[in-house]
């Protein structure tokens, strides 16, 4: 965050290079990222009934914060002007998706070295985390399409999400390929290649308005769930997921633009003038107004993941409450929709308050483990 307002005024001219660089970089990160997500998503076809209560918990757990921002950033942060307007709703719609996203890997580690593999809350805290991903990734294409607007691209995307879906279930953990960091990216430069290549072929015959962009979330997660799931655990394995993980939400914070608003306008346009969207148009607050909204909407974001609370009655409480705050941790895919709203010249104090209250979830990760641990432990007894 600190080198993104910083870097444009060092690099000059240059800076539009290093950016386009920077993007497609992230965009290679966040396909590694989403194929291993994808080679976590393992269930039992035969039986995927006993999955359906858990898939609308799930989504119900995704959705409940993500309209609680939404709301939020519509009726608190914008004027009353915008309440019924369109364009605002669609806008901030697709910009509170980041409050959706549950970090799967940090939470299935710090159970499974709590020797709590074979517990209630590991198995489903396995299935809730990966099916919150999966929603988040699924509803992202409805907004996509609304951001394009009724155009024939829509039903290109549409028919591509289609045949997507039905690959991944059809050939679930079928292809026997090799499954180390190496192969993982190398898939991930080319599911960034062809998804770009797409994106310039159709700008080039139907104009940058009318081409079809694929974002890279879905494709690679069902390459990830084509995957027949190889477990490589080893320091090697497990410093290059690191550094992956490192470098892409380092591009991330790079890729913010100016809290001032510079970046969006000439010296002699006021910022709010030159914004194409109503979220960028707004004025930016003083500091001190921008942490009291990421107060409010990371406590509102937390208020929402507590649905499990509500199910599975037959356990204890400490066992649901130990599964809704399991489910706290933000991590990558978060961090991704923020990125891709940017795509769509999102900004405003909106964003900034969007990805401040990223990071104070980050930061705070350390502390839901420790309380997820003691609940843990006192419904689940760890195996020899």
């Amino acid at each position: 965050l600190v080198a993104s307002q910083l870097l444009p005024g060092l690099l000059g001219a240059d800076y539009a290079s290093f950016k386009m660089c920077s993007d497609t970089l992230l965009y290679v990160c966040l396909a590694f990222i989403m194929i291993n997500v994808g080679r976590e998503f393992e269930i039992e076809k035969g039986e995927w009934r006993s999955y359906v209560s858990d898939y609308f918990i799930a989504m119900a757990t995704a959705a409940v914060p993500w309209i609680f921002i939404t709301l939020y950033y519509m009726f608190v942060m914008l004027p009353s002007v915008y309440w019924g307007d369109a364009e605002a709703w669609k806008e901030n719609l697709l910009l509170s998706r980041f409050a959706a996203p549950t970090s799967a890997g940090i939470l299935f580690t710090m159970l499974a070295a709590l020797s709590l593999k074979n517990s209630w809350i590991y198995r489903k805290i396995q299935v809730l985390a990966i099916f919150d991903d999966l929603d988040t990734i699924l509803l992202m294409i409805p907004l996509q399409i609304l951001m394009i607007g009724l155009k024939w691209q829509m039903f290109a995307i549409v028919g591509v999400v289609v045949v997507l879906l039905i690959a991944g279930w059809r050939w679930q953990a079928r292809w026997n390929v090799r499954q180390d960091w190496k192969r993982i990216l190398g898939l991930s430069a080319v599911v960034c290649a062809l998804t770009q290549a797409l994106y310039i072929v159709t700008a080039r015959w139907y104009g940058p308005e009318n081409s079809i962009h694929i974002e890279v979330l879905l494709p690679a997660f069902v390459i990830g769930m084509l995957m027949k799931h190889r477990e490589i655990d080893t320091p090697t394995e497990r410093r290059a997921a690191t550094g992956i993980s490192f470098l892409f939400m380092l591009l991330v914070g790079m890729s913010m633009p100016l809290v001032t608003g510079a970046s969006a306008a000439s010296k002699s346009v006021p910022a709010a003038a030159a914004a194409t969207s109503i979220t960028a148009s707004q004025p930016m607050m003083p500091w001190g107004v921008l942490i009291l909204h990421v107060v409010a909407v990371s406590a509102l974001s937390n208020i929402g993941k507590l649905v499990p609370v509500f199910f599975y009655r037959d356990r204890k409480l400490s066992e649901r409450l130990a599964l809704s705050i399991g489910m706290f941790t933000r991590g990558e895919v978060g961090a991704g929709v923020i990125f891709i709203a940017l795509g769509y010249s999102l900004g405003g104090p909106a964003l900034i308050i969007s990805v401040l209250t990223l990071v104070l979830n980050l930061i705070l990760t350390g502390g839901f483990v420790v309380w997820v641990k003691k609940l843990a432990l006192k419904s689940c007894t760890p195996e020899a």
